[in-house]
């Protein structure tokens, strides 16, 4: 696995209305609640609690507007070790093979183990930005503009729906020949982290969710497993998982989707924003570093860190993979580009050989 070496963060917060008032430690205690009245009380005192850049005492009553600053010792968990693969890298755009757990720009508790902040770090690649969504579990490829203008070029051509999407699944079954249509809302539950299909319940009822079309086409079977083209005409959360499970085929280790058990996944590391804007972490190559699982990287220890004297975030899922899912393809109205099949999606020689076709 690829880990980051901890590091401290600046985190800001501005003081809303209905904070002003209160002291700076009542503040925190009340309102982020991860930590205890004593952690705060000391971090005011040794100056990781800040008011507008100075250090203040514990009884210090915070007014509106003003800038807290949080220093805190940054332990990001570790994605699946693998190279960022180049595509293309052109005037005005880069195309890259994103490899799966890897989430695309920071967000929750990832910065520098992210797509942009490697890319950063490993080939001096900045700004860049995102021009589609790919969730941190899947793989493939992945689209940036290297500027403003082409990005808006981008966001244009996605508004007017003059984009084409092509993923590849390996699903559970024998999924059925000829191509196969999803048609079904699909509605997103933010805290569950899930999405679920809503059909409508009888005559003149409407369903929930937002409208959502998949269209799907089956490109070989070993009798266990099967490899499907996935179209997605919409762009919703979890779209083609929950379309192929409603379709009675879902993907083959998609523990949220594969029961009607709920296996919660965090959503913390997804990349759910279709604002295409650019992404800058302050990263280096020499806080990066592949490990294995239990093998040491030398670090200072905090004495107030809750993560310390572990490399890794408490809490975070050691089992976890990639699904299998892999975006194989975007097109445009002039443009076109593509991404390799992964090793998963080749059941033999008849699946090499239709792919190849």
């Amino acid at each position: 696995r690829r880990y980051v070496r901890p590091y401290y963060f600046e985190f800001i917060s501005h003081v809303k209305n209905r904070w002003a008032g209160k002291t700076i430690v009542d503040l925190f205690t009340d309102e982020f609640k991860g930590r205890s009245r004593d952690y705060y009380v000391h971090a005011v005192k040794c100056g990781r609690l800040q008011v507008d850049g100075q250090m203040v005492h514990t009884d210090y009553i915070v007014k509106s507007s003003q800038k807290i600053s949080h220093f805190l010792h940054r332990h990001e968990p570790p994605v699946l070790a693998g190279d960022i693969s180049i595509l293309k890298n052109e005037v005005d755009v880069v195309t890259i093979c994103k490899p799966a757990s890897v989430p695309v720009h920071p967000c929750g508790q990832y910065r520098k183990n992210t797509v942009v902040g490697i890319l950063q770090a490993e080939h001096g690649l900045t700004p860049l930005f995102p021009v589609h969504r790919l969730d941190r579990l899947v793989s493939g490829l992945l689209i940036f503009a290297k500027n403003a203008d082409r990005a808006e070029c981008f966001r244009q051509q996605i508004e007017a729906g003059l984009l084409q999407k092509e993923y590849v699944a390996k699903v559970v079954g024998v999924f059925p020949d000829g191509e196969q249509t999803v048609d079904a809302n699909v509605n997103f539950n933010a805290r569950e982290g899930r999405s679920t299909v809503e059909i409508s319940g009888g005559a003149g009822e409407e369903p929930n969710g937002k409208q959502a079309l998949t269209r799907f086409q089956r490109i070989c079977t070993d009798g266990t497993h099967s490899i499907v083209l996935c179209k997605p005409v919409t762009g919703r959360t979890h779209q083609i998982r929950v379309h192929l499970k409603q379709a009675g085929y879902p993907i083959a280790n998609d523990e949220l989707y594969l029961s009607g058990n709920f296996c919660p996944r965090s959503t913390k590391g997804t990349n759910a924003s279709k604002k295409i804007a650019p992404s800058d972490p302050d990263s280096s190559a020499a806080d990066h570093g592949s490990k294995d699982a239990g093998t040491d990287v030398e670090f200072d220890i905090d004495p107030m860190c809750t993560n310390c004297p572990n490399l890794a975030p408490v809490g975070y899922d050691r089992d976890e993979e990639g699904l299998w899912l892999h975006c194989v393809r975007y097109t445009g109205p002039d443009w076109s580009y593509e991404c390799p099949y992964p090793d998963w999606a080749f059941l033999g020689s008849v699946s090499t050989k239709k792919m190849k076709s």
